[in-house]
C-alpha cells in the first residue's frame, strides 16, 4: 500500500518537474530560434555587408595630373611618388593612443596630427584619414618597422606636384592646394575628396578640369589590423592631360636672370597671335612649398614681403604708364586732325598751362620737333600740346580703344582693369570738375592714368602688327596622355586699334628712330643686324620737389624712385616678340628697363 503510494508521488512529482524543465527549454529554443531568424533573415544582408567589409576594403587611388611643357615641348611641371600615411579609425580601435605613438616614432608633436581626428568628426569610420603627406624614407621606414605596434594605420603612394624648375615661371603656372569644404559642396569637383589638392592660382587652377583625370579603385582583403594582405580587383585611374603653354622657357629664363634683385614685371607676345612667350613677376615664389606644405613661420614671411611675391605684377600691377603713353597720345593726334605728319611745335623745355609752368625732361628744351622726332627724344612739351587740344575725353576715347583701362581677357585669375581717367569719371569719383592742367599730365602718362605690363605689351604688339589686338594666349595646346589633340589655342582678335595705316606708319617710324637714332631715348635697346622700335617711359610715383630728377638715384630713397618702363617689338619689317619692362623704383626707362627689352630680343631671336 505504503509501496504503491510512493511510487504515486515520484511519479506525479517527476512528471511534473519534467514537465516544467521540457517547457522551459522549449521557451529558449524559441528565444534562440527567434534570435537565429532575427539574424540570418531580418539582419542578415546588413551584417554580411559588415562582415566583409571588416576584411575587404575599396581604396580610391589618385589619379596622375596632367603635365605642364612648353611650346617647344620641355618638360616644366610633372608628378613624383610620394608617401601618405593614413587611418581607419575602425581598425585602430583606440585611434589616440595609436596616434600618440606614431607621432613617437616620428619623432614628431602630437597635437597636429591629433588635430586630423577633430578635423574629421563625422567621417565613416572606414573611410581613411590622411595624417601626413610626403614621408621622408627615413619616416616610412619607421612606420612600416612597427605596423604592428600601429593598428589602423596605412601607407599609400600617390603623385604629388613638382615644379621641375622651383620659382620658373611660378605667377603663370601658379600653384596647388587643398580643396575647401566649400569648394567640395558646390558640386564643381566631382572626382575630389577632401584632402586632395587642385589648382588655386595661374594654369593651374584655369586649366584645373583638364589636369585632374579620373581616380581609380582597388578592392583589398585586410586583417584585423587593418593591413592588405591581398589585392582583389583593380580599377586604373585615368590620368590628367597634359598642357602646353605658349611661353619659350629659354626666353623666360633669360628675362628671369635679368630680373634678379628687382622688382616688376615683364611680358613678350607673338604679335601676330597674342601668344605669351614670356612672363615674369619679381620676386616670384616656389610652388613646390604649397604641395610640400610650409610652417606657419613660413606663411607669415611670405605674405609679409613688402614686394608681395605672390601677386603677379604683370596682369595685377597697375602702374602710372609714363611716356610709354604717348603711343596713345600720338594715335589720337593725328586721328583727329590736331596734328598732321609736318606739324612742328616749339619746345623751350617748359609749357605754361594757366598758371601753371609743366617742364619737359629736358631742362634746355628740344627746339623745333615734329611728331617723329617728339616720339625719338619723348618730348614732353610737344605731348603737353597734342593732349591740350585734344582734351581729356578725346584721349580717354583712344585710350580706350588701344585696350586699356579693361582687362585684357587672359585666362589667369584677378586681372585688373587699370584706369583711363576722363571728366565724368573724376566727377563721379572725386566729386570735382575736371582741371585743364590734368590733361597735360595724362597726355604723357601720368596723372591718374593707371595700366598694366600686360595691357602695354598688347598695345605695342597691335602697334608692330597693323592694328590689331589679341587675346593673350597662355595654353597653346592640350593633348591626352596618348598625344591626342585635345583643344588648340586659336589666335582671338579682340579690338582694333583706332588708327590708319597712315597713323601706324608714322608712330612706327617715331618708334624705330627712339631706338636706332642717337639722340632717342631708347638708343640704349638698339640690336645689331636687326631693326629695333622701342619707347621708354618713366613714371614718377608721387610728386616730387623741383629738381629731384638731376639727383644720383642712389640719393632717393628707393619707394620714392620713378618707376622704369620700355615697350618694344623687333624686327620692325617682320615683327616675331613685341616686350613691356616695368621695373619698380628703377628710375630710368631708358637705363634700367631697355637693357632688359634688349636681351628678351636677342635671347628670342637668337642673336
Amino acid at each position: 500500500m505504503n509501496h504503491t503510494y510512493l511510487k504515486t508521488v515520484d511519479s506525479d512529482w517527476y512528471r511534473q518537474r519534467l514537465s516544467g524543465t521540457l517547457i522551459c527549454v522549449f521557451a529558449v529554443f524559441l528565444v534562440l530560434l527567434a534570435r537565429l531568424y532575427y539574424l540570418q533573415v531580418v539582419k542578415g544582408a546588413e551584417f554580411r555587408r559588415q562582415s566583409q567589409n571588416n576584411c575587404v576594403r575599396l581604396q580610391s587611388i589618385p589619379p596622375a595630373r596632367g603635365l605642364i611643357f612648353d611650346r617647344n615641348g620641355v618638360l616644366m611641371v610633372d608628378n613624383r611618388p610620394s608617401f601618405s600615411v593614413s587611418i581607419v579609425l575602425e581598425d585602430a580601435k583606440n585611434p589616440k593612443e595609436v596616434l600618440l605613438k606614431l607621432a613617437e616614432f616620428l619623432g614628431e608633436e602630437p597635437q597636429p596630427i591629433l588635430a586630423k581626428l577633430d578635423g574629421a568628426r563625422g567621417y565613416p569610420s572606414f573611410k581613411p584619414i590622411l595624417l601626413k603627406r610626403d614621408l621622408s624614407r627615413d619616416s616610412l621606414a619607421v612606420v612600416e618597422a612597427h605596423k604592428l605596434d600601429l593598428p589602423g594605420i596605412f601607407i599609400t603612394i600617390e603623385p604629388m606636384r613638382h615644379y621641375v624648375d622651383g620659382k620658373r615661371a611660378s605667377h603663370l603656372i601658379g600653384y596647388l592646394s587643398e580643396i575647401s569644404e566649400e569648394q567640395l559642396k558646390s558640386g564643381r569637383f566631382p572626382h575630389n575628396r577632401s584632402g586632395d589638392f587642385i589648382g588655386k592660382f595661374g594654369v593651374e587652377k584655369s586649366c584645373e578640369s583638364f589636369f585632374h583625370g579620373e581616380p581609380g579603385t582597388r578592392q583589398v582583403q585586410v586583417n584585423a589590423l587593418g593591413q592588405v594582405t591581398r589585392v582583389l580587383e583593380t580599377v586604373q585611374t585615368v590620368p590628367g592631360k597634359n598642357v602646353y603653354l605658349t611661353l619659350d622657357l629659354e626666353l623666360q629664363r633669360k628675362t628671369e636672370e635679368m630680373f634678379a634683385e628687382k622688382v616688376g614685371a615683364a611680358v613678350a607676345m607673338d604679335p601676330s597671335n597674342g601668344h605669351i612667350l614670356a612672363m615674369v613677376s619679381s620676386p616670384a615664389f616656389d610652388p613646390n612649398a604649397f604641395v610640400e606644405g610650409m610652417t606657419f613661420e613660413e606663411w607669415n614671411k611670405l605674405a609679409a614681403n613688402e614686394f608681395h611675391p605672390m601677386g603677379n605684377k604683370a596682369i595685377q600691377g597697375q602702374y602710372p604708364p609714363g611716356s610709354t603713353y604717348k603711343i596713345v597720345t600720338t594715335i589720337a593726334g593725328l586721328e583727329e586732325g590736331v596734328i598732321n605728319e609736318d606739324t612742328k611745335l616749339y619746345c623751350p623745355g617748359y609749357y605754361r598751362c594757366g598758371n601753371r609752368t609743366f617742364r619737359c625732361w629736358k631742362r634746355g628744351g628740344h627746339g623745333s620737333v615734329d611728331i617723329i622726332d617728339a616720339l625719338a627724344q619723348s618730348c614732353d612739351v610737344f605731348f603737353f600740346q597734342v593732349g591740350e587740344k585734344l582734351g581729356v575725353d578725346r584721349l580717354a576715347r583712344f585710350a580706350t580703344s588701344c585696350g586699356l583701362g579693361m582687362s585684357t581677357g587672359i585666362k589667369l585669375d584677378n586681372e585688373a582693369p587699370g584706369l583711363v581717367p576722363s571728366s565724368a569719371w573724376k566727377l563721379r569719383k572725386i566729386g570735382v570738375p575736371w582741371q585743364a592742367g590734368e590733361t597735360l599730365s595724362v597726355a604723357i602718362g601720368q596723372g591718374f592714368n593707371l595700366v598694366t605690363p600686360i595691357q602695354m605689351v598688347s598695345l605695342v604688339a597691335a602697334v608692330a602688327n597693323g592694328g590689331t589686338r589679341y587675346k593673350p594666349l597662355v595654353v597653346g595646346r592640350i593633348r591626352g596622355v596618348d598625344g591626342s589633340l585635345v583643344k588648340i589655342g586659336a589666335a582671338e582678335p579682340v579690338g582694333k586699334l583706332a588708327a590708319s595705316d597712315k597713323t601706324l606708319e608714322f608712330l612706327r617710324k617715331g618708334l624705330v628712330d627712339a631706338v636706332n637714332k642717337r639722340e632717342g631715348t631708347g638708343w640704349i635697346a638698339r640690336v645689331r643686324g636687326i631693326e629695333v622700335a622701342g619707347k621708354t617711359g618713366t613714371a614718377q610715383v608721387v610728386s616730387m620737389e623741383k629738381g629731384h630728377e638731376e639727383k644720383p638715384l642712389e640719393s632717393i630713397p628707393f619707394c620714392l624712385r620713378d618707376h622704369a618702363w620700355f615697350v618694344a617689338f623687333a624686327p620692325v619689317e617682320t615683327p616675331r616678340i613685341a616686350v613691356a619692362v616695368l621695373v619698380e623704383h628703377g628710375g630710368h626707362g631708358s637705363s634700367a628697363a631697355g637693357p632688359i627689352a634688349r636681351e628678351m630680343i636677342k635671347a628670342y631671336l637668337g642673336i
